[in-house]
């Protein structure tokens, strides 16, 4: 009686083994997926380890790899997948107040990347930029204004931020200076004389190194 008993009892062991082992399996599969989903092979594993640490250059040079693909051709598909990416990360170091993630994600908004296209939400991003300092997101900021994209037009408001980006010394400061002089045949001499008290104010509460951003 006691060794029929112990036989069933052994068989019904054997039969949960091979129930068990498929049960294990089933559940590493959506790990093992999910993994493969989120990892970009073209992005070196310590700087992605950086950008989750919070590091924001590390994190907009993640959104960087997403942007330009891993050299290999990309379907649509798959560069719109990447661009997303890249925007996740690009917000991330934009939401701390780093100027490179912040016009990198305004770029996306205005091209309509990883993101639907918002000249609004682009502007906003820019003037983040700008007021940072930054001489590109200036001049960037004073052509929004002066075809009104993204911000009501206002030539004043255009000279101003082309002005600010004007005093820096760079490769482009010819060009800011060219597009500022353009908008300026637009505005009134009160205007003039308000947006040069606006801008010796700025400088002087913004102090900045002589060079391009």
């Amino acid at each position: 009686m006691f060794s029929m008993i112990r036989a069933r009892t052994e068989m019904r062991v054997r039969l949960k083994q091979p129930v068990l082992a498929i049960w294990f399996v089933a559940m590493a599969i959506p790990v093992l997926g999910q993994s493969s989903a989120t990892q970009n092979p073209g992005i070196d594993a310590a700087l992605l380890a950086k950008a989750n640490a919070g590091d924001v250059a590390a994190q907009v040079l993640v959104g960087d790899s997403y942007a330009a693909g891993s050299g290999q051709t990309r379907s649509s598909r798959q560069i719109t997948a990447d661009y997303k990416q890249a925007a996740e990360w690009y917000r991330k170091a934009a939401e701390k107040n780093y100027a490179s993630g912040e016009i990198r994600l305004a770029d996306l908004y205005r091209d309509g990347r990883g993101v639907a296209r918002d000249m609004e939400q682009a502007a906003g991003w820019y003037r983040k930029a700008a007021d940072q300092g930054d001489s590109g997101a200036q001049a960037t900021l004073g052509l929004l204004y002066s075809i009104g994209q993204g911000v009501p037009k206002s030539d004043a408001e255009a000279y101003y931020w082309l002005d600010l980006a004007a005093a820096v010394k760079g490769p482009k400061q010819a060009q800011y200076i060219a597009n500022r002089q353009m908008v300026g045949t637009r505005i009134t001499a009160d205007e003039m004389a308000d947006v040069q008290d606006r801008v010796e104010k700025w400088l002087a509460e913004h102090p900045r190194r002589d060079t391009a951003q």
